[in-house]
């Protein structure tokens, strides 16, 4: 695994910062962001992942990644557990191996199991160590290393205000966010006007695109007639639910704009009106930086409750509407969706009050709890 980055201009002698994180881009986004910083200020950085990464292509080209095998808990069986152990521990073993060469300053994680063996490796080796989660709760790999870490990093306030010993070393960072958002954060939310087109997005990320299908085609069908026209509707879906979804609408004859995937999300947030969509850490935070109004309906089952607490932040801050997804029905759905739209200011508090809760400067406040754990 190639050591150091080959590509970059900075100095070989500037300091190393290590940044660990699982293969999703809610973990990988937040990476990519301090990344950015971090190099803005001089260092150099690399990336620690699982083999998911190597579809990856927002900062960190090839030669900066390095994958060191991860597994995640998928049962308590002995034999799973076992498999998860083996795995792991081959992967503390590389780790060692990759941190005794690169001697990092410091090295953070951002989340997921691909993360434990970095971290356990720099904690062995003595280096400086640092956990971001982006959620109102800390997640199961990060709550693993929470008592090993030197410091740790949150999005929100008060996750951690039930155990003094880790608040002790917790610092209100916020979520790094891509420069994409952040330039979607300079556009001012406009409500939308009586007789003017309605813009609405639908997204639900990997495990949450099937209920939208299942639910907002047939809201939609419930909404006021007159608010068809009007209606601009983008929604993710993924390709086995896209015939009956695009079927409702045309026969609706909806202005609907259906993808698996959308490139450009953070723009499409900020030219919608209202948002429906899971409350993914990632999701959440993007929402508060760009302020838009939102219909979030929590993903059940984890164990956590990982977004029924994300939701729940906006949902306070009168930013959002929480609906529990066994109360995520077509009709209510239509219910909160014609209440919403017949108060256009409504719609405008709610995007100020999400507002409210982002913050701008998470890179850099992330990065200065970076040079001062590391004291470089």
């Amino acid at each position: 695994m190639p050591l150091p980055d080959s590509k970059s201009t900075l100095s070989e002698n500037a300091p190393l910062v290590l940044l660990a994180a699982g293969g999703t881009g809610g973990h990988l986004f937040p990476a990519e962001a301090l990344g950015s910083e971090l190099m803005r200020r001089g260092f150099r950085v690399r990336l620690v992942t699982d083999s998911r990464a190597a579809r990856y292509t927002g900062l960190f080209s090839k030669d900066m990644l390095d994958v060191v095998p991860s597994e995640t808990i998928r049962g308590r069986s002995p034999l799973a557990l076992a498999r998860t152990g083996i795995v792991l521990s081959a992967g503390a073993v590389m780790a060692l191996a990759l941190m005794s060469r690169a001697k990092p300053a410091v090295v953070i994680g951002f989340g997921g199991y691909p993360t434990l063996p970095p971290l356990v490796a720099a904690k062995l080796l003595g280096i400086p160590t640092i956990i971001h989660d982006s959620n109102a709760v800390l997640g199961r790999a990060n709550r693993l290393l929470s008592t090993r870490v030197s410091a740790i990093a949150t999005s929100l306030p008060g996750v951690l205000d039930r155990d003094p010993a880790l608040a002790g070393k917790a610092t209100v960072t916020g979520t790094p966010m891509r420069p994409a958002v952040l330039a979607a954060a300079g556009t001012a939310y406009a409500a939308p006007d009586a007789a003017g087109p309605l813009r609405i997005l639908v997204i639900g990320g990997s495990q949450g695109a099937r209920v939208m299908a299942d639910i907002v085609p047939f809201a939609i069908e419930r909404i006021e007639p007159a608010l068809w026209n009007r209606l601009k509707l983008t929604q993710q879906v993924r390709d086995e639910d896209m015939a009956r979804v695009r079927a409702v609408y045309d026969k609706l004859k909806i202005d609907a704009e259906l993808a698996p995937f959308f490139s450009d999300l953070p723009a499409r947030l900020a030219s919608s009106h209202l948002v429906v969509s899971r409350s993914g850490a990632g999701t959440v935070a993007e929402l508060a930086v760009i302020g838009r109004p939102s219909i979030l309906v929590p993903l059940p089952g984890a164990i956590d409750q990982d977004q029924f607490a994300n939701a729940g932040v906006l949902s306070s801050a009168d930013g959002a509407i929480r609906i529990a997804q066994a109360e995520f029905t077509p009709d209510r759905l239509a219910t909160e969706i014609s209440a919403l739209v017949a108060e256009p200011l409504r719609l405008a508090v709610m995007a100020k009050k999400a507002r409210s809760v982002g913050r701008l400067d998470s890179a850099e406040r992330l990065a200065d709890l970076v040079t001062k754990v590391a004291r470089i």
